[in-house]
């Protein structure tokens, strides 16, 4: 408790704030793709990498930040013929994650976005763990499944 009595807030960084900080995009970038996002609803880093306004690791490493999301060059790693079982070639595909390892009730799983909270509970119910959400770019995503689905 602070000395007043009351607990200070910690106000989460939002997105834009934090490329704008690092100096990723103008002020101008971020106008023009938070109206687009108006208009098409979607997620503000998919919109600036699609404007061109942002590389997709920047996006990446800027949600580590922002969420505290592990991330992971999954494309790099190695991982358990059984584990993939976990989560089907289609279901991997489709919404390009990659099952990772399993710990006691709780599958790591690398995905583009962690914050897709209505992913995460349709992985939970599909495999029975707890989900536990790494992140990585698309590019490193789609470069595992290719070569960890490629059998299947």
């Amino acid at each position: 408790m602070s000395p007043e009595g009351v607990e200070p807030t910690f106000k989460k960084q939002l997105l834009g704030e934090i490329l704008l900080e690092r100096k990723l995009i103008t002020p101008e970038q971020l106008k023009t793709a938070l109206k687009f996002q108006e208009k098409e609803q979607g997620f503000l880093g998919e919109i600036l990498v699609k404007l061109g306004f942002a590389e997709e690791l920047d996006i990446v490493m800027a949600l580590v930040v922002q969420g505290n999301f592990p991330y992971l060059a999954v494309d790099q790693y190695d991982i358990d013929p059984r584990v993939l079982q976990l989560v089907p070639k289609e279901i991997a595909y489709k919404n390009c994650v990659v099952p990772l390892d399993v710990v006691g009730p709780i599958l790591s799983v690398v995905m583009v976005n962690p914050l897709n909270q209505g992913l995460i509970a349709e992985l939970q119910r599909l495999t029975n763990y707890t989900i536990s959400p790494f992140i990585a770019t698309k590019v490193q995503i789609e470069r595992a499944l290719a070569r960890w689905y490629k059998n299947e």
